[in-house]
C-alpha cells in the first residue's frame, strides 16, 4: 500500500474517530430555574404572602466564582402570570448602603450600575443569547431597563428602550427587598408553559476597593463583567 494511500486511510480513521466520539460525549447541561406561574395578578408590593412559598435561588457566589461574604448574598425568587414576570430580590446588607441621596423614580436612571443594585438579564430566544434585556433596580426603588446585542462582536446599548417595568422596595433586619414587575410586551411574547428562556442574576453592593460582584452563574472573566451570555442559564416557565 502506498504512503499517499495509507496516509488518506488515516485520516478517515481519525475523522470517522473524532465525530463518533463527539456524538457519544456527554452534554454539559445548563443550570436551570423553574418559574412557577400565577393565575392572577399581584401588587407591586414586598408585603405579599406569595413570595413564601415560592423557591428562593441563593446566590452565593462572585463573578470569578468566589464565595462571597454571607452579609452579601442574596436570594432571588421568580413568578409569571398571562401579563407580566415578576422577580423578588431579597439581599442581605450589613455595610452601609451605596445609594443615591436624590432619587428619581421618574425615570431611568444611567449609572445605577455603580452603586447598589440587583440585576437580571434575559434572552427571550434560546437560539439567540446575545440578545438579551438587563433590568436593574436599587434599595431606593431606581431602576433602569436597556436593550442589548452583541451579535457583532461588539456590545449595542439601546438606552431609548422601555420596557415599562414597575419596582417596589423596603427592608427588613439586615435585608434589602427589592421587587420588580416586567410585562410581557418588554419582550415582544409571552411564553407558554414549557418555554425555556436564558438568563442570569446578579448583584453590584460596596465601594471600591471591596466592591463585590455576585452572580449566580459566575462569568469567569478576568475582570468584573456580568455581559457574557454563554455563561447564561435556563430560565423554564411552569404551570
Amino acid at each position: 500500500m502506498n504512503k499517499i494511500l495509507k496516509t488518506g486511510i488515516l485520516i478517515l480513521l481519525i475523522a470517522a474517530f473524532s465525530g463518533n466520539f463527539a456524538q457519544n460525549m456527554p452534554q454539559v447541561s445548563k443550570p436551570e430555574v423553574k418559574i412557577k406561574f400565577i393565575e392572577n395578578e399581584i401588587p407591586v408590593e414586598i408585603s405579599n404572602k406569595i413570595w413564601e412559598k415560592v423557591e428562593p435561588i441563593t446566590i452565593k457566589t462572585y463573578w470569578s466564582a468566589g464565595i462571597a461574604p454571607a452579609g452579601r448574598q442574596f436570594n432571588a425568587r421568580l413568578l409569571w402570570s398571562k401579563t407580566a414576570l415578576y422577580v423578588l430580590f431579597e439581599a442581605n446588607q450589613v455595610e452601609p448602603l451605596v445609594i443615591s441621596e436624590r432619587p428619581d423614580l421618574s425615570k431611568k436612571t444611567l449609572g445605577l450600575w455603580n452603586r447598589d443594585v440587583c440585576e437580571i438579564f434575559l434572552a427571550p430566544d434560546m437560539n439567540e443569547p446575545r440578545k438579551y434585556f438587563e433590568f436593574e433596580v436599587a434599595p431606593t426603588g431606581e431602576w433602569i431597563d436597556v436593550a442589548l446585542n452583541v451579535t457583532s462582536g461588539e456590545r449595542k446599548s439601546n438606552w431609548e428602550y422601555k420596557s415599562g417595568m414597575e419596582t417596589a422596595v423596603g427592608s427588613r433586619k439586615e435585608k434589602i427587598l427589592m421587587l420588580i414587575k416586567i410585562p410581557w410586551t418588554a419582550f415582544g411574547k409571552i411564553p407558554k408553559a414549557g418555554d425555556v428562556w436564558l438568563g442570569n442574576i446578579f448583584r453590584c453592593i460596596g465601594k471600591d476597593p471591596n466592591r463585590g460582584y455576585l452572580a449566580w452563574l459566575p462569568t469567569m472573566t478576568k475582570n468584573p463583567d456580568f455581559h457574557v451570555p454563554g455563561k447564561f442559564g435556563k430560565f423554564i416557565f411552569q404551570k
